[in-house]
């Protein structure tokens, strides 16, 4: 399989389609961003929407959100999703190192993102790539 990572550039009946196919494989309780809300993401300073294509085919997506805040630029890793067919095939890992490789040209000195235990695979590919659990409390207020 030949995998390419790219930083999407526009919003195109194939991205709102494959967000539409990848996004259920990632969270069943929520939808898909809408044509608009991905066109947001794209054209958002803080947010690079990467695409990894698998043989010209949108097979994954990864979401680098970077932002400044008084101790630096952060950058996260969200949304991190593999269509099923492709995984096993380095699709996760080639998403992820372009993301280590872009917040560390923009000036990022770490990237953070969280995993449910419950992702084993991910978790594996995480720690194999370099990231370290944190010693700290993860807290979600829901409005």
């Amino acid at each position: 399989m030949g995998t390419t990572v790219e930083i999407a550039q526009r919003v195109d009946e194939e991205l709102v389609n494959a967000f539409a196919y990848l996004l259920p494989q990632l969270s069943s309780s929520n939808p898909p961003p809408s044509r608009e809300q991905l066109t947001e993401m794209v054209q958002s300073p803080a947010t690079l929407v990467l695409i990894a294509r698998v043989d010209g085919r949108i097979a994954g997506s990864l979401t680098l959100a970077m932002f400044r805040i008084p101790t630096g630029l952060r950058a996260w890793i969200e949304d991190v999703v593999v269509d099923g067919d492709a995984r096993g095939n380095g699709v996760g890992e080639a998403l992820n190192l372009f993301a280590i490789e872009e917040a560390r040209k923009r000036g990022a000195v770490t990237v953070d993102l969280t995993s449910r235990p419950s992702r084993e695979a991910a978790n594996r590919l995480y720690q194999r790539l370099g990231f370290v659990a944190r010693d700290t409390n993860v807290y979600r207020f829901t409005l």
